[in-house]
Parts: structure tokens; C-alpha cells; sequence
């Protein structure tokens, strides 16, 4: 396995090809090749019977190099990092971030699989591939990608509870149980069967003392091993499917509560009538007679 640190900054762990699977796929990718190569050449003398040898030969060469280099980069690009002999082996080529190859990197694959590969016999991948960690050859190391494995093997199923120990159980304090440690005791039930008695039980005796030391309370006196790391993985998963479950539930839980029904409250009593307010008279204009018309308060004499 190995650690992919992707574009967003989130750590993927991807399980890295093996050398022999990613020779079987370079097998059957090389046999394609040859294949076509052979039916090109074929196809192109008999086109070309009546051609200058010169010019058929510098054709031949033309198309088995482009046959060698176009094979790669098409399937590669085309199919997100799959060739024939890939997709046979569940093998992927992915950038180093664990994203899709692209025709860039396709192409410097194909351009250093001429030389370490088809140029000298592979024996440059080969010794590339057994110095990475990671196993890329040189034409992975030019073009920033990784050869990965999507055949993940069948993980065992979980161990079951212990019935005798499942009260116990429930006491148990699990939240100081490192993941690596709880790893460690997955690997060793599920390969115990494989052990021989005196491994077994060494080993056994080991890693149940590990979960011991971030455990508590003890197990009961006289609980084999296997059956005390047992308990403790099946309580430890039974609880965290307990709490996946309520945050789902949660999730999907409405974020707010259903409308109550409107309650009919006591009715308003009816005001009472008002009287209609008094309403002013109206003005009533002052007649003067045309004679006696004298001089207003302001001092303005109408003319007569």
C-alpha cells in the first residue's frame, strides 16, 4: 500500500501493482504488439512488392515504431491508463496525485518504453522497478505516474462477538485503541488458522498485551487470547456502527419540525358603535350693500 496525496490535499492510499503482475500485463501488451507489427509488415510488402526495397524497409521501420509508441499512448489516454494487458491484470497507471493519466504523461511512457523496454531488453525498468518503493520504472519516474492494483484480495470477515464475553464487553473503555493496534489484531485473527500452535500463541500473547495497555477493565481470568482481542474488535465495531448510524439518521432527520395545527383562540369582542363626529357648518358669505361699503381691517377700500 502507499499514500497518494491528491490535488485537494487529501492522503488516498492505493495499493501499489507488484512486479510480477506488472510483468504478466507487459507480456500480453508485447505479444499485441508483436502481433501487429507482423500484420502490418505483412500487409505493407504485399502493397509494396513492386517498391524499391529501400523505401519498404524505411516504412516497415516507420510503422513498428509507430506501432510501439501509438499503442500505449492511445490505450493509455484513451482509456484512462488501461492497456490490454493492463485491463487483464487489473492493473491502472494513475498521476501521482491519483488522477487519470494524460496524454503528456501517456506519452513519455510510450518515448522511454522505446529505450528501456524495446531499446534495451527492459533491464533498466526492471532495475528501476526493485529500487522504488513504489515500483515505477523510468518512464514512470520522467512522467510523474504510478502503476496501481484495482484487484483488491477478499478481506476476512470481521470476528464475531464471544458470547460468553459479549456483558463484558459492553464495560469496555475503547476510546485510547490506536486504529494501527486494532489493525494488528484484525491481521493476526485473521491469519491465526494459518499459524502454526506455538506462533499462534505467541503472537497472540503479544499483540492481546498491546490492546491490554489502552483496554480497560481487564478481561475475566482465564479468556484465551484470541478470544479476548475477538470481543474487544467485534464491540469496537458494533459501537462505531452504532454512531455511523445515528449520524445518518440524523442526516436525514429534518432540520426543522412538522407545522402544528393552528389552535382556534376565544373571539374578539365586536367594538362599539361610535356616534358619527358633529359637522361643521358651512360659511356663510357676508353681504354688503353697494353703498355703504366702508374700508376693511386691513385698510383696503373696494371700488364702489
Amino acid at each position: 500500500m502507499s499514500d497518494v496525496v491528491t490535488g485537494e490535499a487529501v492522503v488516498v492510499e492505493v495499493r501499489v501493482a507488484q512486479l510480477p503482475t506488472r510483468a504478466l500485463a507487459l507480456l500480453i501488451d508485447v505479444v499485441i504488439q508483436l502481433a501487429l507489427v507482423i500484420g502490418a509488415n505483412f500487409l505493407l510488402g504485399h502493397a509494396m512488392a513492386a517498391a524499391d526495397p529501400a523505401l519498404w524497409a524505411a516504412l516497415a521501420i516507420a510503422m513498428t515504431a509507430l506501432i510501439f509508441l501509438g499503442y500505449p499512448v492511445a490505450f493509455e489516454t484513451l482509456t484512462r491508463g488501461r492497456s490490454p494487458g493492463k485491463l487483464a491484470m487489473g492493473l491502472r497507471v494513475v498521476g501521482d496525485d491519483g488522477g487519470p493519466v494524460r496524454f503528456r504523461q501517456a506519452l513519455f511512457r510510450g518515448l522511454a518504453a522505446l529505450v528501456e523496454i524495446w531499446g534495451l531488453s527492459g533491464a533498466p525498468a526492471l532495475i528501476a522497478s526493485l529500487l522504488s518503493n513504489r515500483g515505477k520504472r523510468l518512464g514512470d519516474l520522467f512522467a510523474g505516474t504510478i502503476v496501481i492494483s484495482e484487484r483488491a484480495p477478499q478481506a476476512a470477515p470481521p470476528p464475531p462477538m464471544p458470547p460468553e464475553l459479549a456483558a463484558w464487553a459492553a464495560t469496555l473503555e475503547l476510546s485510547l485503541l490506536p486504529e494501527e493496534v486494532a489493525n494488528t489484531a484484525r491481521n493476526y485473527l485473521s491469519r491465526a488458522p494459518q499459524l502454526s500452535p506455538a506462533i499462534r500463541r505467541e503472537l497472540g500473547e503479544r499483540i492481546a498485551g498491546q490492546v491490554a495497555a489502552y483496554v480497560s477493565p481487564p478481561p475475566p481470568p482465564g479468556v484465551p487470547h484470541a478470544s479476548y482481542l475477538a470481543a474487544v474488535l467485534a464491540e469496537r465495531r458494533r459501537r462505531t456502527e452504532e454512531r455511523l448510524a445515528a449520524r445518518a439518521a440524523q442526516a436525514e432527520a429534518p432540520r426543522y419540525g412538522e407545522p402544528r395545527p393552528a389552535v382556534p383562540g376565544a373571539a374578539w369582542p365586536a367594538p362599539a358603535p361610535q356616534a358619527p363626529a358633529p359637522q361643521a357648518a358651512p360659511p356663510q358669505e357676508r353681504v354688503v350693500p353697494r353703498g355703504t361699503v366702508g374700508p376693511t381691517p386691513g385698510g383696503f377700500v373696494p371700488p364702489a
